[in-house]
């Protein structure tokens, strides 16, 4: 903290702020919010988009709101899971280890992963959507403007919204089926056909974006 925070200061006022908020969320997480029902995985949620904050201030970027909603979603989905198998994994010692879940009724968590992962997905698609067109570079543009319908210039990022749904899919099944949803990262390592999806989506946004985009 006492390197990062005038060095933070440096970079911007903004991106300064978003540390010190960061920074305040997680004290207030740890000493309170982690015990109180909704507002634990809502301040986990405000984890993430904090730090989406602090790197498009940190570059003077713009922050479009679909993305920034397909993030809230995305991380409300990913606490919401964990509290779901925590719940899951612990069962009549819940109260030992954490006890804001004994306020957590199985059926509320439901309700909310499947929520939150159809918002995931829809809120992706929409970002894509209105994303600009990408217009394909000339060794490419001959080749695709042979097919019937022009797409010689398209919304290409569209084409990977079903590797997100998947995603999502593979993800809920993991909570439900394997009962592995409490340490996301772990199961992003472990998880063979989520790690695939994830590099292949990863690998299709910086192949649409850098190599077949002018």
């Amino acid at each position: 903290m006492v390197v990062v925070i005038p060095l933070a200061y440096q970079i911007s006022t903004t991106f300064f702020i978003a540390i010190l908020a960061y920074l305040f969320l997680q004290f207030a997480y740890s000493a309170y919010l982690k015990s109180v029902i909704l507002l634990d995985v809502m301040t986990i949620a405000a984890g993430f988009v904090l730090r989406i904050y602090a790197g498009v201030w940190a570059i003077d970027a713009h922050l479009n709101v679909w993305f920034l909603l397909t993030v809230t979603s995305f991380a409300l989905f990913l606490a919401i899971g964990k509290r779901r198998s925590e719940l899951t994994l612990l069962e009549g010692q819940a109260a030992k280890h954490r006890e804001t879940l004994l306020h957590y009724p199985e059926s509320l968590l439901d309700i909310l992963t499947s929520m939150f992962a159809n918002s995931t997905w829809l809120a992706y698609a929409i970002f894509t959507f209105f994303q600009p067109t990408i217009a394909a570079k000339s060794k490419f543009a001959g080749i695709l403007n042979n097919f019937t319908l022009s797409v010689g210039q398209a919304k290409y990022l569209m084409i990977t919204v079903p590797i997100v749904i998947y995603g999502v899919m593979r993800y809920l099944y993991i909570i439900y089926e394997k009962k592995q949803g409490e340490s996301p990262e772990r199961v992003l390592l472990t998880d063979r056909p989520l790690l695939i999806s994830v590099l292949l989506w990863l690998t299709m946004v910086i192949g649409l974006i850098y190599y077949l985009g002018v």
